[in-house]
């Protein structure tokens, strides 16, 4: 905004060398120069008023939310792009934001949902796996209670990409699971030696347990975008109050997501625990169970660094990784989870060139 004061030369300028354009005033939002023009002085600025700051901050964390989607070529709703938002904001605003880069030709539209991509064959894409994603999640809920009923498990959700309404032919299920405390490797072996009879039936992309965390663990390490995402999406299905207690001590996700909820709208079922599940359990609570959970803790992390130093594959060509504690095992982040930051930071680097603007980029940050 040009803005133009006049002021009487008389006193202002008094001698031929205050006649050169000259320092005015300074503050934060506004930069002043004055200079002479005939028998008046004309100060003058260009500032950036607090609303049109607003506006590019807004189009900035819409760019983050879209550019994080655009890695698995997804586009969202107004409604998906408003949770995953990094700042609360209202409603109206953030549709005229959106109408506005649509209109600059940033972003595309397609129907309701929102891309970095001008690719109508995302919609496509998109409205396939969603469907495919209804399905498979009866299944996903059928065998979690069924996990559920496993020796120490105290909750369990759905994760991953099916835990985002997303699924296609090829997808697991991935489940997050919470173990009573000091016994998770117990549990957690007792569950993967159910799975290799899936490979029996040819199910066991159905049983995906790949990431544990116990009682006295259940405060996610890393914390970053990533996490953050998987942490408000994930899907509570059974825990008899231990999932509530996970959102709880996981807060910290508001800072990347403030408007999404991270308590469930739906409750976990409760599940009463079998005649077998008592029976383990009142056989392991006792200083054999600690020595064996201990023990299994020490040969299943040596047998994981042996794949690591190896270079195993799995079978969707991915580098095979675990890192294990006695509170949690869980896929090495150094092997997924940095790849998909590093693909994110690219997008902003992308966009940053093209947008002109500032972009503040995702790291890993760990602390208790």
């Amino acid at each position: 905004m040009l803005l133009l004061t006049f002021y009487s030369l008389s006193g202002f300028l008094n001698t031929e060398k205050d006649r050169k354009k000259q320092p005015f005033k300074k503050n934060d939002c506004t930069d002043y120069t004055a200079y002479e023009s005939g028998s008046v002085v004309v100060a003058y600025s260009t500032y950036i008023t607090t609303k049109e700051l607003m506006k590019v901050k807004l189009k900035t964390s819409i760019l983050k939310v879209l550019a994080s989607f655009d890695i698995f070529d997804y586009p969202v709703s107004k409604e998906e792009i408003y949770l995953f938002l990094d700042r609360t904001i209202d409603g109206d605003d953030l549709r005229t934001g959106l109408m506005q880069l649509v209109i600059e030709g940033h972003i595309f539209k397609f129907n309701e949902f929102y891309t970095l991509k001008n690719d109508q064959e995302l919609l496509k894409k998109r409205i396939k796996e969603n469907a495919n994603a209804q399905y498979l999640l009866l299944t996903a809920h059928r065998i979690s209670k069924f996990l559920f009923r496993f020796p120490y498990i105290k909750g369990i959700g759905i994760s991953g990409s099916l835990s985002k309404n997303v699924a296609n032919e090829q997808s697991d299920i991935d489940y997050f699971i919470i173990t009573k405390s000091n016994r998770l490797w117990i549990a957690r072996t007792i569950m993967h030696i159910f799975k290799k009879f899936t490979f029996l039936t040819g199910h066991q992309h159905w049983y995906c347990m790949n990431y544990y965390v116990d009682e006295d663990g259940m405060q996610i390490e890393e914390k970053n975008i990533f996490t953050a995402t998987e942490l408000v999406t994930l899907l509570p299905v059974c825990g008899n109050g231990t999932m509530q207690r996970f959102f709880k001590v996981n807060d910290w996700a508001k800072v990347y997501f403030p408007n999404y909820p991270l308590q469930p709208s739906n409750q976990p079922n409760k599940s009463f625990r079998t005649g077998m599940k008592k029976m383990i359990e009142f056989l392991l609570n006792n200083k054999f169970g600690d020595w064996l959970d201990n023990y299994l803790m020490k040969l299943t992390t040596s047998r994981w660094k042996a794949k690591e130093k190896n270079k195993k594959l799995n079978i969707k060509g991915n580098r095979m990784g675990l890192k294990t504690d006695k509170h949690y095992c869980k896929p090495n982040p150094v092997y997924f989870q940095e790849k998909i930051l590093l693909l994110y930071n690219n997008r902003l680097n992308e966009w940053e060139k093209k947008w002109n603007e500032k972009i503040e980029q995702e790291q890993s940050i760990f602390f208790s």
